[in-house]
């Protein structure tokens, strides 16, 4: 595990370097991505929702060996990295790369539903994460895990909204210097969700 984590520190940083990542030192965004561990226990199919630099993808799956994973991008070179990652990391077995946007995704009759949690980490906003991860969760009793700012507003995640998508909010943690919410589903995925590509950010449903 010493050897996939040095190699992992390695990627990041040639991930950062591609500019597929923020700044600050790769460590401490590593130990970021790891705040989602807590809530990801027994999970067995999660998909990264906007993967990009493989933050916090490739962590999880590293992390989390019994766990076999999804990591979507609409970019084409980030998907490239991605995918040459997967491969230097040995875990290919284990986690695909999916290239394109998340509202046709989620209607791949392979990929609908699929997945017992969804990670995100700078997707989008409220609503359009929500949406877009909405159509790979596989029902009531799946969750989708965020990682959010320190302080939100009461309103950042409106009761009504959620329901709309057939959510509801869950457990909000802080670990170290990242805080984590989760929202659980609570109905069964509903036919008209995710809306066409675009939609979701143009009319947001909260």
């Amino acid at each position: 595990m010493t050897d996939l984590l040095s190699e992992l520190l390695i990627l990041l940083e040639e991930s950062r370097e591609l500019g597929f990542l923020g700044p600050g030192p790769v460590a401490a965004q590593l130990s970021h991505s790891e705040c989602f561990l807590p809530a990801l226990d027994r999970r067995q199919r999660i998909l990264d929702l906007g993967s990009g630099g493989g933050l916090p993808g490739l962590v999880l799956a590293v992390a989390l060996p019994e766990s076999s994973f999804l990591l979507l991008d609409s970019n084409l070179r980030k998907c490239a990295f991605l995918e040459s990652a997967i491969e230097r990391l040995g875990v290919g077995n284990r986690v695909q790369v999916l290239t394109g946007r998340a509202e046709l995704l989620a209607r791949d009759a392979a990929l609908r539903g699929s997945c017992d949690a969804v990670v995100a980490r700078s997707f989008g906003p409220p609503a359009v994460t929500a949406e877009c991860a909405l159509g790979f969760m596989s029902g009531p009793g799946s969750i989708l895990v965020i990682s959010e700012p320190p302080e939100s507003h009461a309103d950042r995640w409106p009761a009504l909204g959620l329901e709309l998508l057939g959510l509801e909010l869950g457990k909000r943690e802080t670990h170290g210097q990242g805080t984590i919410q989760q929202l659980q589903m609570i109905t069964a995925l509903k036919e008209k969700y995710p809306r066409r590509v675009g939609i979701p950010a143009k009319r947001p449903i909260f």
